[in-house]
Parts: structure tokens; sequence; C-alpha cells
């Protein structure tokens, strides 16, 4: 992230952090396991990408916005959505490590299983305790926009847009639990809306235009918003995918083994379905005890049928889409946006 996207997040981290400073200081007065809940869930907004304050503040400044305290909070507001998102998803998926480190679930088994208590319940320890943090997370998400001291109209517009963000968010979460134990792998095609439901929405869609709403923008512009967050997000997700599976797991932070055996649907593996190559990969696909070698059968085989180079032209397609979009928005919007899309295929993490 270049020095000047670190500079204008310096008042969504200020937000931030007066928010988890207030929150423990009352978590205090509760008890010191109330506290250390608290301090695992501020940990959880450390060391993101930040696409979500960044794209709201650049739907802001293109906009013209003019109250940086208020898009500060509406930013931070879609960072601590985020952070309830992750923090339940990584339940559902059973992961107990996220950007290289423990994530709440992760510490919370192992402070347990230091402490004598079998694996199996020091797991089930730290997926209750993260529950509860996400919970706590996604409330206050909301609240930070009630304290980002908006009139009562245009902040019910930004709460309207935040809730369709979670409501499909949910959905999306619901379909990919459905795609994981469903005995026919999804089509392509179904695989790109339920990563558009479950991310896209409220990592694309939702932040552009919440930032252009708080600015004023004028309402023709938001369905184009939304086709560019939607571009980006397929396309951004595309790239997830791949890297769930060829990563290097020194950059992303997570395992390259946990799509494989949680048997995730993921684009490579609805389009690997479609070819010869698909009894070969589906005997490892859902294997909890898959193993580095087994997992590397199934990437050759990933490669050999074309799945890896579909998804990444894929990608390609939906981020040239996107770039497209921008002739149709104000040229100092389309100068605000342009730069999140080269990243979005080039990526590490």
């Amino acid at each position: 992230m270049k020095q000047a996207d670190l500079d204008e997040l310096v008042p969504v981290d200020l937000v931030l952090e007066r928010f988890f400073r207030q929150a423990k200081t009352r978590a205090e007065r509760i008890g010191a396991s109330y506290l250390g809940l608290w301090t695992a869930l501020e940990s959880s907004t450390r060391g993101g990408k930040r696409f979500r304050p960044r794209l709201v503040l650049a739907a802001y400044a293109g906009f013209g916005g003019r109250d940086p305290s208020a898009a500060a909070h509406l930013a931070a507001a879609f960072e601590l959505l985020h952070t309830a998102l992750i923090v339940h998803d990584d339940v559902i998926d059973r992961d107990f490590t996220r950007r290289g480190g423990p994530n709440v679930s992760g510490r919370y088994r192992d402070d347990a299983t230091t402490a004598g208590i079998p694996v199996p319940t020091a797991e089930h320890r730290g997926m209750s305790t993260a529950i509860i943090a996400g919970d706590l997370a996604l409330f206050h998400s909301y609240r930070l926009l009630d304290r980002s001291g908006l009139a009562d109209d245009l902040r019910e517009a930004l709460l309207q847009i935040l809730d369709d963000a979670l409501f499909a968010s949910a959905a999306g979460e619901l379909i990919d639990v459905d795609f994981s134990i469903a005995r026919d792998v999804p089509s392509v095609e179904d695989v790109v809306e339920m990563e558009r439901l479950k991310t896209a929405v409220y990592t694309f869609e939702a932040p552009l235009q919440a930032g252009a709403v708080l600015a004023g923008a004028d309402a023709a512009h938001l369905p184009v918003l939304a086709q560019f967050g939607r571009r980006l997000g397929i396309a951004y997700q595309a790239m997830d995918d791949l890297l769930g599976v060829f990563g290097n797991e020194q950059e992303t932070g997570k395992s390259t083994l946990g799509d494989l055996r949680e048997g995730k649907r993921t684009l490579p593996i609805a389009f690997a379905a479609t070819t010869d190559a698909w009894p070969g990969i589906a005997a490892w696909i859902g294997k909890p005890d898959l193993t580095d070698g087994e997992a590397d059968q199934v990437r050759a085989l990933l490669l050999s049928c074309g799945a890896e180079a579909f998804t990444r032209r894929l990608a390609a397609e939906h981020a040239a889409a996107a770039l497209r979009l921008l002739d149709r928005l104000p040229v100092e919007v389309a100068q605000e946006l342009s730069p999140f899309v080269g990243p979005a295929l080039d990526r590490s993490r």
C-alpha cells in the first residue's frame, strides 16, 4: 500500500482506536476475561488491506465530499463489518489462522490447549468465543454510523446500504455452506453469483455507493458504481480462489490446504468439474487430512485441465469490464477508482 493510501487511512484508524479504547474501558469494569475478548477483537482489525475504507474514501473524494470526520466514521463502519464477517467466516470454515497468525478462534483454542484442555473442547471454546466477538463487531459497525453526527435522513440512507450489504453477504455465506455439502458441483455461473453475494457486495459495491451518497453524488451514478464494484469484486474473488490453492502461505497468511480440505466450491473447482480431469481431482476434494503431496497432485491437475488459466482469464475479463465502466463516471471519480483495478489481478495475498 502506498504512503498516500496509509496517510488517508489515519482518520479511519483513529476512529477505530477510539472505539476500541472506549469499549475496552467498559469491558474492564466487567472483568479481565471480557477485556481479553475485546483485545482479541481489536487485533483482528489490524493488518488487513483496508479495501473497504479505501473504496469509501475514494468515492467520497471523487464526488467532492468535504466532511472527513463523517467519511472516517463510515469507512470505519465498513471495516468493522468486515471484521465481524471474517471472524464468523473463520468459524464456519474451521480456520484458526488469519493474516499469518492465530485468529480469535485460534487464540482461545491455543490458550485452552496450553492449559491442558483436550483439543476438541479447546477448539469448541475458540469457535464459541469467536462467535461472540463477531456479534459484537457486527452490532457496533452500525453504532459507528450512529456516532457520525450525520443528519437523520443521510444516516438512514447509509444504514440501508449497510443493511443491503449484510443481507446479501448472509445469503452468499449460506449458499457457500450449501455448496460444500451438495453432491453435485455447482456451475461456474453459480459460484460467481455466490461469491458476489458473499463478498463483492459488502467489499466493493456497498462501500463505493456509500461514499458517493455521503458526498451527495447524483443518484444516477449509483448503479454504475455498483456495476463497477461488482465487476471488480468478481475479479478479486477469482484471484482469491487461486491464492487459496496456489498462493504462497508466507504472503497470504492462510493455508493453501484449507479450501481443498473443506471441499470449497471455488471457481477453479467448478471449472475442473466440467473436464475429464475431474475424477482424479474429486477423490481428494473434501479430504480432511489431505497431505501436502496429495494437494500437489490436485494442483497439477488443476493446471493441466485449464482450471487455473480459466480462472485467471475470467478475473481479467471482469477487471477489463470494470475499467470500461469508469468511462461512464465523472473524470474525478474515475481517477480515484482506476488504481484499484490493477491490484485486483496482480495479487500475492
